[in-house]
């Protein structure tokens, strides 16, 4: 396993990063949702989320809908999501697969699955134990036997479907412990696995880069399935910064960092590229 660490550059319009290999440090299990003590680093994607970090400062905003979440709902929102998955059969290594769209749900569902120590794809045709696909999407997808459907945006047409929305609202707000690996895969991409430890190491290294606070804004300027989203929003989490979903566009949006898609072109004042943020 290698952990990457940045190296920054005067660039054009930002900051150029080049990532580093070395290798990484002792092993550890982590345990999802507990969080990381004072002064402790992360080990795992649930310790991202740990509840003494809920307020009212948005975590998540979405230009494109119009649609913003507080610490505080998105981190409830995420306990709640792991228990839905848990209740429809989601465990340890178990696959979760997402249509993702510019929406809050498939990323809430990315952290649902990495609480379980459940793997995330965003290519909803994927085998899976459960697939999330936008209710627009429901007629689209014929499940094998044992695999559970889901939707988001909006009510299904087949009492099998599971309604997303609603039944993580009516879900219990907490999550109980649970022990995830670090070196496990949490997501993974054109057949290849990315463990927390990878997404972790990346994220801090846009953190570092971008001097990421509780104050910033992130702009995540990346195609939305990609695995550079999830590195843009671990990065905001772990500076308890804002994540501002925008897709590989280029339309403004209030945002003083981002990190981009290689073909993009940010009006933020410091940026890191997606072709930058190896894993």
């Amino acid at each position: 396993m290698r952990r990457w660490f940045v190296a920054c550059e005067p660039a054009v319009g930002g900051l150029g990063v080049s990532l580093l290999a070395t290798p990484a440090a002792g092993e550890r299990r982590g345990f999802a949702a507990a969080g990381p003590t004072p002064g402790m680093e992360a080990s795992v994607i649930g310790d991202l989320l740990p509840r003494d970090r809920r307020r009212e400062q948005p975590a998540i905003v979405v230009p494109a809908t119009d649609r913003a979440m507080s610490y505080h709902d998105f981190f409830t929102n995420a306990y709640k999501s792991g228990n839905v998955l848990r209740f429809l059969g989601v465990r340890e290594a178990a696959t979760v697969a997402v249509d993702i769209t510019p929406a809050p749900e498939p990323l809430l569902a990315f952290l649902g699955a990495a609480q379980l120590g459940a793997v995330t794809t965003f290519e909803p045709t994927s085998e899976a134990r459960v697939t999330l696909v936008p209710v627009a999407e429901e007629a689209a997808y014929d499940l094998p036997p044992g695999a559970k459907l889901a939707v988001y945006g909006g009510p299904p047409e087949s009492p099998a479907t599971t309604h997303w929305e609603q039944e993580v609202w009516s879900e219990n707000p907490g999550f109980p412990e649970t022990p995830v690996d670090p070196d496990s895969p949490v997501v993974r991409a054109d057949g290849e696995p990315y463990s927390h430890r990878d997404l972790l190491a990346a994220g801090d290294d846009v953190v570092d880069a971008l001097a990421l606070d509780g104050d910033s804004r992130l702009a995540i300027r990346t195609p939305l399935a990609a695995p550079a989203t999830l590195v843009g929003l671990v990065a905001a989490l772990a500076a308890e910064a804002t994540a501002v979903l925008v897709g590989d566009s280029e339309r403004p949006v209030d945002a003083d960092a981002a990190l981009v898609a290689a073909d993009v072109t940010a009006p933020e004042p410091v940026l890191v590229s997606v072709d930058a943020v190896s894993l």
